[in-house]
């Protein structure tokens, strides 16, 4: 892999919009981190395109693609994934995928951390992870219910809705999944949309 070949990953699945540049190892060569306003959908493709220019990289250039599939705001892991599916198949860059909630924990603190997003009523999304030795390791699968029932069944030493991710941890772990069909990827949402429970 050339050097001039980088790795594009990003992720939209929560208010935070991240967006990283990376080498073959995971060392980002440069990332943002920021909260949104509802509007990943219309921040993320100049966002990206900025980054791409100031590191003279052709979207043609990328080796790879990373993109985190939820689960979170059904709106928000839609413009995440639409974007890397897009740009995958139309150059033919490899796609992975890897979950949202991984992401923010690949850079929490050493020990057990429950990530979670806020899916209203005392809901959220969430998962288990272990952060040890620069490795991340899933404790949990991810899930959507009762935010109550997670505290008081898990065992973690801290818990939290963000935190900016650490892709070289990932690069560690088992959390990144090498695609072999652009078009089977699906944002992970583990809950029907609020359109699919109205009709129902």
């Amino acid at each position: 892999m050339r050097a001039s070949s980088p790795i594009l990953m990003l992720d939209t699945a929560s208010e935070y919009v991240y967006l990283a540049l990376l080498n073959r190892r995971g060392d980002v060569l440069e990332d943002v981190y920021r909260q949104g306003k509802n509007d990943h959908s219309v921040t993320l493709m100049p966002a990206m395109a900025e980054m791409l220019v100031k590191h003279g990289v052709k979207p043609t250039d990328l080796s790879r693609i990373i993109v985190g599939i939820g689960p979170g705001s059904y709106t928000g892991v839609r413009a995440g994934v639409t974007v890397a599916k897009m740009l995958a198949w139309s150059l033919s860059i490899p796609l992975s995928t890897v979950s949202s909630l991984a992401l923010i924990a690949s850079g929490a603190p050493e020990g057990a951390v429950l990530v979670w997003h806020d899916a209203r009523n005392n809901n959220g999304f969430y998962g288990l992870f272990n952060v040890r030795k620069g490795q991340l390791i899933r404790l949990s699968t991810d899930a959507f219910g009762s935010m109550d029932e997670a505290r008081n069944t898990m065992r973690y030493q801290r818990d939290t809705t963000h935190g900016k991710p650490n892709p070289a941890v990932l690069f560690a772990s088992e959390e990144i999944n090498a695609v072999d069909n652009v078009h089977t990827v699906a944002p992970a949402y583990l809950r029907q949309t609020e359109a699919e429970r109205t009709k129902e």
